[in-house]
């Protein structure tokens, strides 16, 4: 009965687009509306940002995202030779963080991103005492070994798949019982 009690002003903030190519990588489907509240039950997390790229085309999706409690937090897009959208949010979140931070809007960060480019804010919140975990959506020998060497604490989304994926209706056939 020595469990820690966690503050339930935590925030999360999540690099949409890490978090997406991670779990499609494992081949499974994030239920967003799960995942809010698992954020909520588990970390006590009060304000989730989703920070992405705006891409017209998937309106849809941004709504689902906000009706699930997400806070988008948007970059404009720009395309490459290529035609691929590229919507590199890095900065964006780190600035909303900081802010956040010196705002004391908030009582612990977790941090949603497999990405090394974070190194410096891990640094940064747990200096200030403000970080709670980082949430990998990539495997351990995926996640940055940047992330991993400050030391801070990190959880791997995919332990939580049975939790957090889609589940797959059943049709009458699929047992091929009908």
């Amino acid at each position: 009965m020595n469990q820690k009690i966690y503050p339930k002003n935590n925030y999360a903030y999540i690099d949409g687009a890490n978090l997406h190519r991670g779990i499609v990588g494992f081949g499974w489907t994030l239920d967003y509306a799960r995942f809010r509240v698992w954020l909520s039950e588990k970390y006590g997390v009060k304000n989730a940002y989703i920070f992405i790229g705006l891409i017209p085309k998937y309106k849809e999706l941004y709504k689902y995202l906000q009706e699930c409690g997400f806070i988008l937090m948007f970059k404009e897009v720009i395309y490459d030779g290529d035609g691929k959208a590229k919507g590199n949010c890095d900065a964006d979140l780190v600035l909303q963080v900081a802010r956040d931070t010196y705002e004391n809007k908030f009582d612990k960060a977790i941090i949603i991103s497999s990405d090394g480019d974070y190194a410096g804010l891990i640094k940064f919140l747990k200096e200030q005492g403000k970080l709670r975990t980082i949430l990998s959506p990539h495997t351990k020998n995926l996640c940055s070994i940047l992330l991993k060497r400050t030391d801070a604490p990190i959880a791997y989304l995919n332990d939580q798949r049975s939790i957090l994926q889609i589940k797959k209706e059943k049709t009458p056939d699929a047992d091929e019982t009908a």
